[in-house]
């Protein structure tokens, strides 16, 4: 479970602090799934970098199964990222001299104490059911916008996280190419 309380997020511009978050408040159960919406500019990107704990709110709380992540120092931080949540970003942080395979596997070799084995075993598993499963060897700037953001979405999955944050998935994607 995550819960929100009364998180508020300021940056400073010109002297001045302008405000994206004002008090918002949430309760978030296993297995549930919530769509954030709003204009560009809105503070979407911010509030998922705040619960995914890359970016720290100006105040509020961010309670992930019992434990604030907002009050946790930057190597518990970083723990909780690596062990707990898959990100899905906008724009998909590949990194271009690796293949789609090492992409996706990528989180395994950050995250010690997983069998190398099994991380490509999801990997691969995961590039087949979006689609990719052809091109595992192929480069990020050998794949289209689409086939890009399918390998950042079986990245953020390949650890089976608890928590999923995805901001705009499907943007560079036609219509049925997440396959079953």
């Amino acid at each position: 479970m995550i819960e929100v309380i009364n998180l508020y997020k300021s940056f400073p511009l010109a002297g001045k602090e302008i405000p994206v978050l004002k008090g918002i408040s949430l309760i978030l159960k296993k297995g549930e799934m919530i769509a954030i919406v709003g204009a560009s500019g809105a503070g979407k990107s911010t509030f998922l970098h705040i619960l995914g704990a890359l970016d720290s709110p100006t105040s509020g709380k961010v309670i992930f199964e019992g434990s604030n992540i907002g009050n946790q120092n930057d190597e518990k931080r970083a723990q909780f990222r690596n062990r707990q949540v898959g990100f899905v970003f906008q724009f998909h942080h590949l990194l271009p001299e690796f293949t789609a395979l090492e992409n996706v596997m990528m989180p395994g070799f950050i995250q010690t104490g997983r069998r190398q084995t099994t991380v490509e075993s999801n990997a691969r598993d995961l590039l087949n059911r979006v689609g990719l499963s052809d091109r595992i060897s192929h480069r990020p700037g050998e794949l289209s916008g689409g086939e890009q953001q399918r390998v950042a979405v079986a990245r953020a999955l390949v650890l089976r996280p608890q928590l999923i944050l995805a901001d705009e998935p499907t943007v560079t994607m036609s219509d049925g190419k997440l396959g079953g």
